[in-house]
């Protein structure tokens, strides 16, 4: 999921030593852009790969009970991995491993060892009882409709699921470990590139599965998986799992680090990267139980039978493709910007650090406001582009709704996300704990309301919803949090900023949305080939205007992402 050689260290590195002089703001963000780009352009092609990846998973075993079956027992570990081990390795592990690099004699070297020997023994141990409990596992994350005798063979195909895919807990934890450790020591592009081999291999999986068993049609896309069914996509997303993450290991070396177990802890400094991680595990366990709420509220969307019911499958589908651009934007910019906010916080630095994530906030927001704003019109077409085949070729549009109101969500989100990264760069961990309790209890409480007031046709909207207003009260209260903490977050350009993007993404969805409009009451269900061409239309003519009014008005943040293009793209610049 996740061409430039992959051991190119980023072309230039933002932070100058706390002792040094200062960088001045302009130089600083074009650096975090620079690295960016970098892992952006590993993300679209993983992006890419994770398209074909899901336009074959919807062609094989369609969007209803057949498909939950599987994304469900599949995506139980990553929820896992992410509440056991993800916070901590996440948030807390770069501030400390950079601190640990600039202050300990051998350069962090004794510290990241220990760290991994911990990690790894933990990730392992803990993998082997999840598997020997995979039954005890499920009945947490699936709605009691499940136990319907009717749905006895669906049950255990979920079951022999999560025992295929449970060991990925050991190796998603491990790749997220490696990746950090290279992140620190700057080298940002692997981490990003290597998911593509976990989306090949799957990739080549479910060509064999259409080619062994066809796709699920009539009962067999509301029936169970047979044995053999079960083996090839459970280990064959097991292996891809494993695969990114051997192809990370090389790039260790060549980043100056070799792996010595040692489990000499005492006063190592781990304490404190302990005392972080309670917070940040409090913080995932919160934020994943909410999840497990929404996973279990949307099984109950197929299990009715009938192929209107949304359920997971819809829900995960349309999730993939709205965060294609925080993948590409957020997540590229915050991995890069991530230890300068570090070495910032450590340097007390506030002002600094401030002004380097309103940056950041800003330019993450000129992607993703439009993209919101313009998703009503797209949505249709990209849902037939990317699962109108095989075995989902009936029921595609049951995701438009869902794909479609995903996208206010994806701002709100998008504003917490890079807050949080703000507090876990100052090693506030507790406030990030407290400010996601309320998150996760508006989330609970919302999808419990709305899904109780949806019929089955309309569960994966209204969990979507239910997510758009968790994220609506965790961005105000991050955001006024940290602005707090940090003696303000340019607001007032925050705010003049955010009035001309909205006047940028109001003219191009003055034009899209009518457009969008008038074209599908002409031609309302085409071949997906049609679409792909209407709908990369309708998004040029956005992007073309949202640039002319953005270059017109004077939108920096725009311009300053052109010319970073222009720069990385010859073609562009006249060579």
């Amino acid at each position: 999921m996740t061409d430039r050689p992959l051991t190119d260290r980023p072309p230039t590195d933002p932070a100058p030593p706390a002792s040094g002089p200062a960088v001045p703001p302009e130089d600083t963000q074009a650096g975090i852009l620079a690295n960016s780009a970098v892992m952006a352009a590993g993300t679209v092609v993983s992006r890419l790969s994770g398209f074909v990846r899901s336009a074959l998973l919807a062609a094989a075993l369609g969007l209803s009970l057949h498909a939950d079956i599987f994304n469900i027992g599949n995506t139980v570990p990553n929820m896992l991995y992410i509440l056991l081990a993800g916070g901590v390795l996440n948030a807390v592990l770069v501030p400390q491993l950079v601190r640990a690099q600039k202050n300990d004699p051998d350069g962090g070297e004794a510290y990241t060892q220990r760290v991994v020997t911990v990690a790894g023994l933990f990730l392992l141990v803990v993998t082997v009882l999840l598997v020997a409990a995979a039954p005890l596992v499920m009945a947490v994350y699936l709605d009691g409709s499940w136990n319907d005798p009717a749905l006895a063979e669906q049950r255990q195909s979920v079951i022999d699921f999560a025992r295929f895919c449970l060991p990925q807990v050991f190796f998603y934890g491990m790749f997220v470990l490696v990746g950090q450790i290279l992140n620190a020591r700057g080298r940002f592009g692997p981490m990003m590139w290597a998911p593509i081999a976990n989306n090949v291999i799957s990739v080549v999986v479910l060509v064999v599965y259409l080619v062994v068993f066809g796709p699920a049609r009539g009962a067999d896309a509301e029936g169970a998986f047979t044995s053999g069914q079960e083996a090839l996509l459970g280990l064959g997303a097991t292996v891809g799992i494993a695969a990114q993450l051997l192809i990370l290991l090389p790039y260790l070396r060549s980043a100056g680090f070799r792996f010595r177990p040692r489990l000499d802890l005492r006063g190592a400094g781990l304490g404190h990267t302990a005392r972080l991680g309670v917070w940040s595990l409090l913080f995932v366990v919160v934020n994943q139980v909410a999840y497990t709420v929404v996973v279990r509220l949307a099984s109950s969307g197929t299990t009715g039978g009938g192929t209107e019911g949304t359920g997971y499958a819809v829900y995960a589908a349309a999730f993939l493709i709205v965060m294609v651009p925080h993948s590409i934007i957020t997540v590229s910019l915050t991995t890069a910007v991530l230890p300068q906010l570090s070495r910032r916080a450590a340097a007390d630095e506030l002002p600094a650090l401030a002004r380097d994530l309103a940056g950041t906030l800003r330019t993450a927001l000129v992607v993703v406001v439009p993209f919101a704003a313009l998703l009503p019109a797209l949505a249709p077409d990209i849902a037939n582009v990317v699962w109108g085949h095989g075995a989902a070729a009936q029921t595609y549009r049951n995701a438009v709704p869902t794909l479609t109101l995903f996208g206010a969500g994806l701002v709100f989100f998008t504003v917490h996300y890079l807050m949080l990264r703000g507090f876990y760069a100052l090693e506030q961990t507790r406030t990030v704990f407290l400010i996601q309790c309320a998150v996760s209890t508006t989330n609970v409480v919302a999808a419990l309301v709305l899904v109780a007031m949806a019929d089955a046709a309309d569960t994966a909207p209204a969990l979507v919803l239910a997510y758009t207003t968790s994220y609506v009260v965790g961005s105000a209260i991050s955001y006024q949090v940290l602005r707090h903490r940090l003696g303000g977050l340019e607001t007032p350009a925050l705010v003049g900023f955010g009035v001309v993007l909205l006047l940028c993404t109001a003219a191009a969805a003055a034009v899209v949305l009518p457009l969008g409009w008038l074209l599908g009451t002409w031609l309302p269900d085409p071949h997906w080939s049609v679409a792909a061409v209407r709908g990369a239309g309708l998004a040029l003519v956005g992007v073309v205007v949202f640039v002319l009014v953005a270059r017109w008005l004077r939108l920096r943040e725009v311009t300053s992402v052109l010319a970073l293009v222009a720069r990385r793209v010859p073609v562009l610049r006249g060579r």
